[in-house]
């Protein structure tokens, strides 16, 4: 296992996204899960640091992530469990639950509060 520090470079952090998503799926209580929660942690704080979030909708700021992250609407769906649902809500046509802004704050690395501003949705 890799011995982790602060990430203070670009290419650190790189690496640690690619390990993230690595362990993404580790059982709860192993070593590669506590790897995984740490992770988070630094990638969280190194953001925090570097990067400043986009003025964007909720929907948007998902979007955005999901490029980040190679992520698709099927990944989405895997972690919330409807694929219905998530293309309503990346379609504009069903407001995030708060079950959603949970579970996509988690896997997209995106605070909660940045999910819960309002947005319009299309009729």
């Amino acid at each position: 296992m890799t011995q982790w520090y602060i990430i203070e470079t670009d290419a650190e952090y790189r690496k640690a996204i690619a390990r993230y998503e690595e362990i993404r799926e580790a059982v709860k209580g192993s070593l590669e899960y506590r790897e995984w929660l740490l992770l988070a942690q630094l990638i969280s704080d190194y953001e925090k640091k570097n990067y400043s979030l986009p003025e964007v909708d909720p929907v948007e700021m998902i979007k955005i992530r999901m490029e980040d992250f190679g992520y698709s609407a099927k990944d989405l769906a895997r972690e919330y469990g409807d694929k219905g649902t998530v293309s309503k809500v990346l379609n504009y046509k069903q407001a995030l639950s708060l079950t959603m802004i949970r579970k996509f704050s988690k896997l997209l690395r995106i605070p909660a509060d940045a999910l819960t501003k309002e947005y319009q949705l299309q009729q």
